[in-house]
């Protein structure tokens, strides 16, 4: 063989050549894995609900009822009985009933050493004195470590979210029906007596869990376990004008009417023309956003930034509006009720746990009955019939709807 032959390598021609099929190949599989990479994702996400179903179910096994969404402890009333469930002031005295249902779920879900550390008295400083009561005090308080404290069974890898302002961050939340009237205050716009109040509530918190509710039970739900959500996963919000995660503020001042708009027209920010046109996943750049600055302060008005934090949009949803709608809420009352369903960073549709432990992943195209039709008769009725359809059924408890066919 010639010294030639032996010399001869690549020419340029067939270098480029064999690099584009590599980069074809590339690119073909990329998807695949990809794809590969996010059901792997999806099934660990599944697999933390099922752990979640679990606890609530051993929670009933050792206690005979649910655990509490917005429980937790209060000090002396500093307001009339006819003002709201709970104060927003922060305070290291107790946590205003401020807790959400995760809270009393951790020792069932592996987690007995943080449990510890709420549910015991902390003198953090060694000086004698309490500086955390048990419980410990509200949860928008980043000094007390277990409310800045991220658990992963709470989160969902497919949601990027990570570091400040939010503190310890769920993709995970109670379910409190398809009603979200006067959901979390103890008094209403139309009645102010707590005896009316209470008829109200009773009407309006349809849900597997009900703010405040004490005493739940199972045996509660006349529709059937495994015909109802008992909770929800929800994306985080990431810095964006994504509107499953922030809230646009509206035009309409004062709680009171607020609530009436959001219960009379459940899609009200978006008749209100608040959504971008040509980004419908996102608010108008002409709506009024909250200032999400580094500080924090504005946190409450981020989805899923406090895990122990009862406020609807850290740690419930509702069934009113299908998966991966819009929110809508309001500046000033934003910690009160707000149109909140689920969502998540899934393609089509998120994961919900049914009252019996299984997990379901339900699309976005799900029967939602009319959303444009506002709620209103459901006030003083609290055993209608849901206005939107199998979406609605599946967040109630006792209004006896048959779900005949798989969703």
């Amino acid at each position: 063989m010639s010294r030639k032959n032996l010399d001869r390598g690549f020419t340029l021609v067939e270098l480029l050549v064999v690099i584009a099929i590599i980069g074809v190949l590339v690119g073909l599989l990329l998807p695949a894995v990809q794809s590969a990479r996010e059901a792997a994702r999806r099934m660990s996400c599944s697999n933390n609900f099922k752990q979640l179903g679990l606890a609530i179910h051993n929670y009933h096994s050792a206690y005979g009822k649910l655990p509490t969404h917005a429980g937790g402890t209060a000090g002396e009333p500093t307001y009339p009985i006819t003002a709201i469930h709970w104060k927003n002031s922060a305070t290291t005295k107790h946590n205003n009933t401020r807790l959400s249902v995760l809270v009393p779920l951790l020792p069932f879900v592996e987690q007995q050493a943080s449990w510890e550390q709420i549910s015991n008295p902390r003198d953090d400083n060694g000086d004698g004195t309490i500086d955390y009561p048990p419980m410990g005090p509200t949860p928008d308080l980043a000094a007390y470590d277990p409310w800045a404290t991220e658990f992963p069974t709470l989160r969902c890898p497919s949601d990027p979210g990570e570091g400040l302002p939010s503190l310890g961050r769920t993709n995970y939340g109670a379910c409190l029906g398809d009603s979200l009237w006067a959901t979390m205050l103890r008094r209403t716009a139309d009645f102010n007596t707590p005896e009316k109040a209470s008829e109200q509530n009773r009407a309006s918190h349809r849900g597997f869990f009900k703010f405040g509710d004490r005493d739940a039970r199972f045996r509660d739900c006349l529709d059937g376990l495994s015909n109802t959500i008992a909770m929800g996963e929800f994306a985080t919000y990431l810095g964006d004008a994504d509107v499953r995660t922030s809230i646009a503020n509206t035009t309409t001042s004062g709680g009171e009417k607020w609530m009436k708009a959001m219960r009379d027209d459940p899609k009200y920010c978006q008749s209100q023309g608040l959504l971008d046109t040509e980004r419908p996943g996102y608010w108008s750049p002409t709506a009024t956003m909250y200032d999400y600055s580094a500080t924090g302060k504005y946190a409450s008005a981020s989805r899923g930034f406090q895990w122990a934090d009862c406020h609807t949009m850290q740690s419930a949803c509702f069934t009113i509006l299908p998966p991966n709608a819009e929110l809508c809420g309001h500046a000033l009352f934003k910690e009160f009720s707000v149109q909140a369903t689920m969502s998540s960073q899934h393609a089509g549709g998120c994961h919900v746990l049914m009252g019996d432990g299984a997990v379901r992943f339900v699309t976005d195209s799900i029967e939602a009955g009319n959303t444009s039709a506002g709620n209103i008769y459901l006030v003083n009725n609290p055993g209608a019939e849901s206005p939107y359809g199998l979406w609605g059924a599946l967040g109630t408890t006792a209004s006896r709807e048959v779900i005949g066919s798989d969703f």
